[in-house]
């Protein structure tokens, strides 16, 4: 009778067969295993926070404070990745003291803004020379042309913190929309990036 050897395949495939069930048990967890003998319990993983925003000066202590309405969310359908695309474009909003610091320079501007509006002066060079009259350099302030008016960006201070809006007419008349935001993700200052990864 002739016998077949088989030993030393089967001797090799034991500890493949091992470790296919040791990785197959890899990273699973059973129902009431939260807290293990002596494991981190669940609630000991740290989570990220929501910043808390407080009333600023001139708000009404009752308001809660309202977020800025700078932040552009594009809308997309659930299955396109436009909104994971162009997240680089979308701006930071603005908490607490900064929160407190982008509202009183929107209302700096405004003021700054305001007998321009009256009059109907929509030049670039009217708003630059108003925003500039504010204490802000060439180099922080923009100004350029926009639909009916005239669009205009702050770099507020280095943070950043950052203003845009706009002084157009309108049928109604004159409007000057002024909204206050803490930059954007990879990349420095106030212009909306072009381009992201």
């Amino acid at each position: 009778m002739t016998k077949i050897r088989t030993t030393g395949a089967r001797a090799g495939m034991v500890p493949l067969a091992l470790l296919a069930v040791l990785a197959a048990g890899c990273g699973t967890q059973r129902a009431g295993d939260e807290a293990g003998a002596g494991g981190p319990s669940r609630s000991a993983v740290a989570t990220p926070s929501t910043p808390k925003d407080f009333p600023c000066p001139g708000e009404s202590p009752t308001a809660s404070p309202q977020p800025s309405t700078a932040t552009r969310s594009p809308t997309a359908p659930p299955t396109d990745h436009y909104a994971e695309n162009h997240g680089f474009m979308i701006p930071f909003e603005l908490h607490g003291k900064r929160r407190c610091q982008g509202l009183a320079a929107v209302a700096r501007v405004r003021e700054a803004l305001e007998p321009q509006r009256r009059r109907g002066q929509f030049s670039a060079e009217s708003v630059r020379k108003a925003l500039v009259g504010l204490g802000y350099s060439d180099g922080q302030v923009q100004a350029y042309p926009g639909e009916g008016g005239v669009g205009f960006l702050i770099q507020v201070d280095d943070y950043p913190v950052c203003v845009e809006g706009s002084l157009a007419g309108t049928l109604d008349g004159a409007t000057t929309k002024a909204d206050a935001f803490g930059g954007y993700p990879d990349h420095d200052g106030c212009d909306q990036p072009s381009g992201g990864h």
